[in-house]
């Protein structure tokens, strides 16, 4: 029975996906859970598993198409077996006849499950990479679509970046990460109406917190308790208290999210991820750390999984670990608010009409108008300040 392979979706708003790259060969026999090609939607790149074993017929997709969710692009079928015809839709070649006109060969449409994104490389590329063991998570392409070549390879190799091509004035082309990083924040930016309010927090119980609570987080191997985990945590209860906050704009109404999911940004090679800790309000802080170790882990390998990088309500952008005093982020829709946080630095307060000096933070809330406004985003900041500057509050 002819197995059918679909163009996945990676949401529900997701509406098309970009062909990058098939990983088999018309002809070949493909095992269940073998990559079988590497597609590219609006939040990442993505490698795709085989939904059965069989022989790979009927391609009717071309690298770089832009083809529509639930679409048929390929068949698996057994030795023999004639892949059933299918409509040819645009971007997409392939016979003109029905499916429901072929000679009655059965077909089971199959739902395709993703495996974690990976980087595109040449076929030389990759064998030149196993002979030198160099890690292609750690190789910058510098081909087309930043796709890696055995230039890049030898680059690394030697001890050397593909990017001091830069150097020499080239061009560098984006890879796949940062070209959807740049389409999505320009897009944002033109069209969601942002606006901005900021607050300073004084951190010394949050600190004196993450101290008191560090020995019991830490008994798991590897995981260290962070400013950025208890930010996580006290953010998703507050959230809680501020549906309005944690709704989305769909485009001409506002949808409420049952789930508090936040979306922390990753620096990765060559851009910024957004990982999703789903129902964060829920978990306990050492769950949060867990998650947020993994999720980091991942990212940086170039091994995020789809899961991973969609449902996420509210995002947190932390860049106090590069000594930034504060920033202004991007809204990612349909997510109605980011908060950009800043590094803790002492400084002088007045405290009871007396300078002292205090650890500092300074936080900034992105908020779409359209879903919120000034007073609805201050009352939550206002909060959220609260929390930070009295965790056990909230914590205990």
């Amino acid at each position: 029975m002819a197995i059918s392979v679909v163009m996945p979706a990676l949401e529900m708003a997701q509406e098309n996906g970009k062909l990058l790259a098939w990983k088999k060969k018309e002809g070949e026999h493909v095992a269940k859970g073998e990559p079988l090609l590497e597609i590219e939607t609006d939040k990442a790149v993505v490698e795709v598993e085989s939904p059965g074993e069989g022989i790979l017929a009927g391609i009717s997709a071309d690298v770089g198409a832009e083809i529509p969710v639930g679409q048929t692009i390929a068949w698996l079928v057994k030795p023999g077996e004639q892949p059933p015809a299918h409509p040819a839709s645009p971007g997409v070649t392939g016979r003109a006849t029905s499916a429901r006109e072929s000679t009655g060969t059965a077909v089971a449409p199959a739902a395709i499950p993703m495996s974690s994104a990976a980087p595109q490389i040449s076929p030389k590329a990759r064998r030149l990479a196993k002979e030198l063991g160099v890690a292609i998570s750690a190789i910058r392409g510098s081909g087309p679509d930043g796709i890696i070549t055995a230039e890049d390879v030898e680059a690394v190799a030697a001890g050397k970046s593909s990017a001091a091509h830069a150097a020499s004035g080239e061009a560098a082309s984006l890879g796949p990460v940062a070209r959807i990083m740049a389409e999505k924040t320009a897009e944002s930016w033109a069209s969601v109406p942002h606006f901005f309010l900021t607050r300073d927090v004084d951190c010394s119980e949050l600190l004196r917190k993450q101290k008191e609570l560090a020995p019991a987080v830490e008994k798991t191997p590897a995981l260290k308790l962070t400013i950025t985990d208890l930010l996580i945590l006290l953010t998703a209860k507050v959230l809680d208290k501020h549906p309005k906050i944690n709704s989305s704009w769909t485009g001409d109404n506002i949808r409420h999210n049952p789930e508090i999911n936040i979306s922390l940004a990753i620096a990765v090679q060559d851009g910024v991820v957004g990982a999703v800790i789903r129902s964060a309000n829920t978990l306990a802080l050492a769950e949060i750390s867990r998650e947020r170790h993994g999720l980091a882990d991942r990212a940086r390998a170039n091994k995020l999984r789809p899961a991973d990088i969609t449902g996420g309500t509210f995002t947190i952008s932390n860049l106090g670990m590069f000594e930034v005093d504060s920033f202004l982020a991007i809204i990612t829709p349909p997510e109605a608010a980011i908060l950009a946080v800043g590094a803790i630095t002492d400084r002088v307060v007045a405290i009871g009409g007396r300078p002292e000096v205090r650890p500092i933070l300074n936080m900034t809330l992105s908020t779409d108008h359209r879903v919120a406004d000034g007073a609805r985003a201050a009352e939550f900041l206002r909060d959220l300040a609260g929390a930070i500057a009295d965790p056990s509050r909230w914590l205990d």
